[in-house]
């Protein structure tokens, strides 16, 4: 078997690089396409938060993991399909897919590891070319209503929403059938999945809140009709309390029925303290803290259902896609779109939290 050559930013082992914090910009081999797989040109990626995990070596350094001097990352985007294998039979040359980031998966479809990231021998769009295996690319519906960015920007965060809400909302009515959908409050810490799964709540009729802060996501909240509490009116030695209070005030007094809760340790016990008895609170990740503890007497005897799901099974991103392009499911178009000599800037300006957008894109090779 041939190799490719290819231009990419790779995240080097500990043990090549001494500092360990930055992508390096070099040529990148890896093997040629096998008989399932494709040969594709990225065009646009979005930046994830694995990527940045991936990148600070937290929770795991993922090129020790995975045995390997390098990784290229990047597992949310949109590609054209440049060659095929002999049993590929879903796609063909030209093809524009999102990229479907299920690594390894069970026997269920259930992923068990991701693409571009723990996925031993996985790439991501942060190279000039890459290989895919045909079950990691849906194709994009042939006369979309969206521009390619935002389906870079709907490929993995939207998609796990799909999935992620899907749960949740089955949990909730599990115990709650009788209470109809406009009398179901959705709240959740802001972020892209967070709002994605917010704007399908919406969809199904129910209420929605979000807690954020900065007059652009306040302002893309009021433009999707998504009430905002806004967190940077809140004194920070009170927080938690006063945070309670706009929940109790909104929901008159009864809590939220399904709590998005994607950051982790610092909000969580929040979280739970907002539910209302029989609420679910649900994440499919975290950013800012993975480990949680809780009172299990005080979680059963509210009868909380807590939901952990992982990005999704092949067939839901398909569903996802297709209920996208007929509702009209979409992240907001681009204020701006970062070139690939900026690459390093983004990671920068996305660890210290200095972009205001929920899915900041860059470009490859369009």
């Amino acid at each position: 078997m041939g190799t490719i050559s290819t231009e990419a930013w790779v995240l080097p082992a500990i043990t090549r690089h001494a500092n360990r914090k930055e992508l390096v910009r070099e040529r990148y081999t890896f093997p040629d396409i096998t008989a399932d797989e494709v040969l594709a040109s990225p065009l646009y990626g979005c930046m994830e938060g694995n990527m940045l995990h991936a990148l600070q070596r937290d929770p795991i350094d993922i090129c020790r993991e995975r045995h390997e001097d390098c990784v290229v990352l990047g597992n949310s985007g949109v590609v054209r399909i440049e060659r095929i294998g002999s049993s590929v039979t879903e796609f063909s040359e030209g093809d524009t897919c999102i990229l479907f980031g299920n690594g390894i998966w069970d026997e269920q479809g259930y992923p068990i590891k991701i693409l571009a990231y723990d996925a031993p021998g996985t790439m991501g769009v942060l190279a000039k070319s890459m290989k895919l295996h045909q079950r990691q690319l849906i194709r994009i519906p042939r006369d979309t209503s969206f521009s390619l960015p935002q389906w870079a920007a709907f490929s993995l965060r939207y998609i796990s929403a799909w999935a992620n809400w899907r749960v949740a909302y089955e949990c909730w009515q599990s115990q709650m059938r009788e209470v109809p959908p406009e009398q179901t409050v959705v709240c959740a810490w802001g972020g892209g999945v967070s709002f994605a799964q917010l704007q399908l709540a919406k969809r199904f009729g129910c209420q929605t809140i979000m807690a954020c802060s900065g007059p652009e996501r306040l302002k893309l909240l009021q433009q999707k009709q998504i009430e905002a509490i806004d967190r940077s009116q809140f004194n920070e030695n009170e927080f938690e309390a006063e945070f309670l209070n706009a929940i109790t005030q909104k929901t008159a007094g009864k809590g939220v029925s399904i709590f998005i809760d994607n950051i982790g340790t610092p909000v969580h016990r929040i979280t739970l303290k907002a539910l209302a008895r029989q609420g679910v609170v649900t994440t499919c990740g975290w950013k800012r803290g993975m480990r949680s503890h809780i009172f299990r007497a005080i979680e059963c005897l509210n009868r909380h259902i807590h939901v952990h799901t992982h990005f999704a099974r092949y067939e839901e991103g398909v569903e996802a896609v297709l209920f996208a392009e007929e509702h009209g499911w979409m992240p907001p178009a681009p204020d701006r779109i970062w070139t690939w000599d900026e690459i390093p800037k983004l990671f920068s300006e996305y660890a210290n939290d200095r972009i205001t957008s929920y899915f900041p894109l860059f470009s490859i090779n369009a």
